[in-house]
């Protein structure tokens, strides 16, 4: 698995056309920077963005946080992409319009370990699909194309997107099934509603995703916040804690609640988000 990909809750898009921000989104604060060959780059200039991202990976070495959006499976540009980046030191790959979990199987095969795969569920197929792709050995976590699914189904939604809540869950479902990391949320185009981007964060974890997309180096700082427990939350956390080493073994309460397991993890799980407990 590539490395922090589990923990990793800010992914930040660059144009790998623009090579002079590949340096400046690596150093924004981002856990994982994704180059995108595929929408932010214009038809002419694929093949020269190709090659000028590879040129500058050879050059720069190993780059455990940069991820390769590559073309879709179904484009002329698809094989050069995986066969220019399957080789080279990178966190993994990002498959646009992923709907087919024989094709990913195949392109995980490709990067062979150390580099992972993320699934970009985009389409009507991918979604209907999401937990056979789950389950492929080499994919590490399911994103949501959440503004290209909504033009593939023919929908409007609103700036929150309330409409796609079902397949949100859907594909927290396919997530956990699967056994891999939480979701990663879509992008918020707005990089200039604070108070947005503070719901959809909040939105998506409280649905069970664990990161979310980025398309302006404004947006890293907030979601990365939005993803970690609040200070109410570890005080809760430090408190049940504390109950449960006073115990003794013996039935355990808090504020008048009955502490069991599930209290416990989740409490546990919000210290080591925070770092209070190792992983």
């Amino acid at each position: 698995m590539a490395p922090h990909i589990a923990s990793a809750s800010s992914f930040l898009f660059v144009p790998a056309n623009r090579p002079e921000r590949y340096a400046k989104a690596l150093a924004s604060g981002a856990d994982a920077v994704i180059v995108d060959l595929e929408d932010a780059v214009a038809l002419p200039q694929k093949e020269q963005a190709r090659q000028v991202l590879a040129h500058w990976l050879r050059q720069q070495g190993p780059q455990p946080r940069l991820w390769v959006r590559i073309n879709a499976a179904d484009t002329v540009w698809h094989d050069d992409d995986l066969a220019s980046f399957a080789a080279l030191s990178i966190a993994g790959i990002v498959l646009p319009k992923a709907e087919q979990a024989k094709g990913l199987s195949a392109i995980a095969r490709r990067l062979g370990p150390g580099r992972g795969l993320i699934a970009l569920i985009e389409s009507a197929a991918g979604l209907a699909a999401m937990r056979e792709i789950a389950a492929v050995p080499g994919v590490q976590r399911l994103a949501f194309g959440s503004i290209d699914a909504q033009v593939d189904l023919g929908m409007q939604c609103g700036p929150e997107e309330e409409e796609l809540t079902h397949f949100r869950l859907e594909m927290v479902m396919a997530s956990r099934l699967g056994g891999i990391a939480p979701p990663i949320d879509g992008v918020t185009p707005d990089f200039n509603d604070d108070a947005l981007l503070e719901r959809v964060v909040a939105r998506a974890r409280r649905l069970g995703f664990g990161a979310k997309l980025c398309i302006h180096p404004r947006q890293v700082v907030a979601v990365r916040r939005g993803f970690m427990p609040s200070q109410d939350e570890l005080a809760w956390a430090g408190a049940v804690m504390a109950a449960v080493q006073a115990s003794d073994g013996g039935a355990i309460s808090l504020d008048g609640k009955m502490i069991d397991r599930p209290v416990i993890l989740q409490a546990e799980k919000f210290l080591r988000q925070a770092g209070l407990l190792p992983d």
